[in-house]
This record gives structure tokens, sequence and C-alpha cells, in this order.
């Protein structure tokens, strides 16, 4: 198994501290801030934990102030109901003696077959061979990224991103505030569906607010750029595999006051709609 995805899942393999309480600490270390997706994914390891096998079929976040990804962070879990079919915690993130997260995940044990559909269709697009790698795409521009974001900005990633036709890094021109893109895990992973969810809790925070100034021509990388997550869900509709090729279909419907509301829905590679995700976040132009 390749390196980076090594060091993501010794991050979810979070240390017990007794009392339903977990140590996490950060993969993504050379970052300013700690990213949003590593405490989604952690805070949902450490209520699955808790769960007794059973499977989350959603969570829901807020975030409530940056986190140091130099620093440990300690998870609390709280049971809050274990029902016949559902049961619910809630994890609360606590780094430096503040409460930075927080985070509420029902699970199931229900798998009874029932009626469904699926309304939803998977955009007509080229398969991800047909794209560049993230990373490799922005290389391409490495001698324009800021000096002290390099590092993070190229490091190789547990994740393998391919957008399809991205809009330029630099000085975009105005597109529509949509994306898609490929994902996958850069290696095979274990079987346990828990760690595919927590994988994909990870992903999903990467690239869904970064749509929300292209009508604008603005790209993340401006500086005069202001982005931070504010709260993120995500449902689990069907199994799927995070190390094979999911499509996260994006759009943002609104930004207003400087936040922006952001979909996704991921597909597998045959169509099938496997999980959906929402997220607003601070979306501002600084003076």
């Amino acid at each position: 198994m390749s390196d980076p995805l090594q060091a993501l899942l010794r991050a979810l393999d979070l240390a017990p501290l007794g009392d339903d309480r977990f140590e996490g600490r950060s993969v993504e270390a050379t970052r300013k801030r700690m990213f949003g997706g590593e405490l989604i994914a952690q805070g949902l390891v450490a209520a699955s934990r808790t769960a007794d096998g059973r499977d989350c079929h959603s969570l829901h976040c807020n975030f409530l102030l940056p986190g140091d990804p130099a620093a440990p962070l300690e998870y609390r879990v709280r049971r809050l109901r274990d029902g016949k079919r559902f049961a619910q915690r809630q994890v609360s993130a606590w780094q430096n003696g503040r409460e930075i997260f927080l985070l509420t995940a029902s699970f199931t044990s229900d798998h009874k077959p029932a009626p469904g559909h699926q309304t939803e269709v998977m955009p007509k697009v080229a398969p991800p061979e047909a794209h560049k790698n993230e990373i490799d795409w922005r290389r391409e521009f490495t001698d324009r990224l800021p000096v002290d974001d390099r590092p993070w900005l190229l490091a190789p990633r547990a994740i393998d991103y391919r957008t399809i036709d991205p809009v330029p890094l630099f000085d975009p021109p105005p597109a529509a505030p949509a994306a898609n893109t490929w994902l996958r895990a850069i290696d095979r992973l274990p079987d346990d569906p828990a760690l595919h969810r927590a994988v994909l809790a990870f992903a999903s925070d990467m690239t869904l607010l970064d749509i929300a100034f292209q009508p604008h021509g603005r790209s993340w990388l401006d500086p005069r750029v202001e982005e931070a997550s504010l709260d993120h869900a995500m449902w689990f509709h069907k199994p799927f595999r995070a190390d094979e090729w999911l499509l996260f279909a994006q759009t943002s419907p609104v930004l207003h006051e400087g936040r922006a509301l952001c979909r996704g829905s991921f597909f597998t590679a045959d169509g099938e709609l496997v999980v959906s995700a929402v997220q607003e976040g601070l979306t501002r132009v600084l003076a």
C-alpha cells in the first residue's frame, strides 16, 4: 500500500482513551489549519467504534473553530440512543481545551429488502482514465503557487481526484457553479465498510466548496478569497467501495451574504447513486 494512503489509515485508526474517548492526529500536517475532511472522517470513526456493528446511514456536523494540524485531538462520544433498528451518537472534538467540532451520526441494523427508486441520473462524462490527476494538473502551475502553500498543495495524496474540465487555478473566466470529479483511494483498502465510509467522508470535503466562486471568476487560491466549511452532512444510501471509481457530481444552487450552499452526489461507475452530501461554507471576497 502506498505511503499517503497508509498515513491516512493510521490517522483514522484512533487511539482509545477509555470511556468512549479517542485520540486522533492530523495526516495533513503541513496545512495552516486542520482539513475539515479529517475531522469528519475521524469523528465518524469515533462514533462507529461505539455503534456495536451497526452501519452509519447519515451524519451531520458543524465546524466550530479552526483546528491545529500539529496538535492531537480528543474525540468524546456521547451515546444518545440505542433502539432496535437505529442508534444515534454525538461526537465532540477537543483541542487545546477548546471544542472545535461537533458531529451527530445515525446508525442502523435494518437491512431488510424494501421497495426503492433512484430518479437522479449520473452525468454523462468520459471515464477517469481520460482525465488528469489533480496533483499532476497543479504541478503545471507550480511557479504561480504560493511558496508557503506548495508543500501541501503538491504533496502526494491518499485520494486520486480527477475533475472533468477543471477551471483554471489562476485568473479563471466565469463558469457555472458545478463540477464533476472522479475519485477513489489510490490503493486497495481493507474490506471494512465503516472504513470505506470514513475514507469517503474525508474525500467529500476536498472539492465541494470550491465551485461556489466559479460564476464570479474567482479561484479558491485567490488570496482575496475567504473560504471555510461551516457544516457538512452526508447520507449513505447503498454499499460502495472508496477504492473504486466514484463520480462526485457537485453543484452550488445559491451564494448569499458570504455563505454558499453546495450539494454533491456520489455515483458508482455503473450509475448507482450511493451517497449524497450537502455543505454550507463561508465564501467571501476580502476587501
